[in-house]
């Protein structure tokens, strides 16, 4: 009896584990990295995370590698602007301030990956590494997800964006 309670924690844990999507980085924990399964010929992909501050001071994520799918990966913001949504790159990262949680969605802060280097597939990762001002750098794994039907994908930063100058 004892061996089969054993085992099933060992499995509980296991799962959990599989089931966890976060990392960590001095004082920044990152939760759930993903993007959007992409379309033959898509060009570019979206990336999408959460990061909380549990340190007394503020950091910034400056920028993003992920050299297996994209050469020039780059930090946006969507914003109204005189009533048009607008899409600006933040070349200068974004703030993480202390103490709080900063969430990378689709419509706002979010991850662009510019000219893919192959269409990204529901249920594959990819290898990227996030660069802090003060944290450093972090080694996480992006999970593909499923491609948001057409018709919402309107606002969505992972498609949409054949125009956007990179």
């Amino acid at each position: 009896m004892k061996r089969i309670l054993a085992t099933l924690a060992a499995l509980a844990l296991s799962a959990s584990a599989v089931f966890a999507h976060e990392f960590m980085v001095g004082n920044l924990l990152v939760d759930h990295p993903a993007s959007r399964a992409t379309l033959p010929g898509q060009p570019v992909g979206g990336g999408f995370l959460t990061i909380t501050n549990k340190g007394t001071e503020a950091d910034r994520l400056v920028s993003i590698a992920a050299p297996d799918v994209s050469d020039d990966v780059q930090l946006h913001e969507m914003a109204m602007e005189n009533d048009v949504m607008k899409m600006r790159h933040l070349p200068e990262g974004i703030e993480i301030p202390a103490g709080a949680t900063v969430e990378l969605k689709a419509g706002g802060l979010h991850v662009m990956f510019m000219k893919i280097k192959h269409p990204f597939k529901e249920g594959e990762t990819f290898k990227a590494t996030l660069n802090f001002e003060k944290a450093g750098k972090l080694d996480v794994d992006f999970k593909i997800e499923a491609a948001k039907p057409a018709a919402k994908q309107g606002g969505d930063a992972s498609g949409g964006h054949e125009a956007h100058g990179g």
